[in-house]
């Protein structure tokens, strides 16, 4: 083999190495080069969106107060961003103040519901998307109906996968889980907030009006008109009772199969099902 051809193997064979590798470090950190900030006074999101012409889907991961895009890529049941992205516009983003995602801004204890809808909406408006569908599991559970009551005619439909809940038996589950998980390690790692700010904050979001879905009433789901698909979960935080009654009370609401992340066989099932829902609610 000549010098000169030999070189040029070597070197490719390294570029691609080294490409290999850069990708697989942005897809261990959930990173991509479609990640981006969207920002507005304090609060600086970050962002993923796979562009494209489909229909806008805005992705709510779950994992609670850490909910972030990595969590959504490596955690969850499934890739929702690998599983839609060729048919949707996908849109997601680390939570505001998640410690383990680059999303921050202040805690308003007054309204902690409201800032992270405030965050999503801004992000939609931000992106000049009027209309959009949400997938959200977990704590996107209740972020989704608290869209559906700030923002009815922007949602056109929405997945709620292993929602969270109140569960009666545990009434201060979320506020004592928080405390000793997400509140220590913000305390931590961010010097100006104070175990005294994650306590009033917490406070109110899990113990001041703790009840059923935490964001809206039972009257509220009664009367809402939007399509809404619910994947029911059965854990401490994902009362499969409170799943359960959000499908009876919503007069447009359609359930999964049960169990239908065990076994792993039945996950195929669940992801078709949550297509043909979008499909079906997406405007033409």
């Amino acid at each position: 083999m000549a010098p000169t051809r030999r070189d040029l193997i070597k070197t490719g064979a390294a570029l691609a190495a080294a490409a290999a590798a850069s990708h697989a470090l942005a897809q261990a950190s959930g990173g991509s080069a479609g990640d981006k900030f969207y920002e507005k006074g304090e609060v600086r999101i970050r962002y993923l969106d796979t562009g494209g012409p489909g229909f806008p889907l805005l992705i709510i991961p779950g994992g609670g107060l850490n909910s972030t895009i990595s969590g959504l890529i490596n955690s969850h049941p499934f890739n929702a961003i690998d599983e839609f992205k060729n048919e949707f516009r996908c849109i997601t983003a680390d939570l505001r103040n998640a410690y383990a995602g680059e999303s921050t801004g202040p805690l308003e204890a007054d309204r902690p519901w409201d800032a992270f809808t405030d965050d999503h909406i801004g992000l939609m408006d931000h992106l000049g998307l009027d209309k959009f569908m949400v997938l959200g599991f977990c704590i996107g559970g209740p972020f989704i109906w608290n869209l559906l009551e700030r923002a009815p005619d922007r949602v056109v439909a929405a997945v709620s996968a292993q929602p969270s809940g109140y569960r009666p038996e545990q009434p201060t589950l979320f506020y004592d889980n928080n405390m000793t998980g997400w509140g220590a390690e913000i305390v931590k790692r961010r010097p100006e907030i104070t175990t005294q700010a994650v306590d009033r904050f917490l406070t109110r979001m899990y113990k001041t009006n703790p009840d059923f879905v935490f964001t809206v009433t039972r009257d509220f789901v009664r009367q809402c008109q939007t399509p809404v698909l619910v994947l029911p979960d059965d854990i401490p935080s994902h009362p499969y009772a409170v799943a359960m009654e959000v499908v009876m009370l919503a007069p447009k609401s359609e359930v999964s199969i049960y169990p239908w992340k065990e076994p792993p066989e039945r996950i195929p099932i669940a992801v078709r099902q949550i297509r043909s829902f979008l499909r079906a609610h997406r405007p033409t």
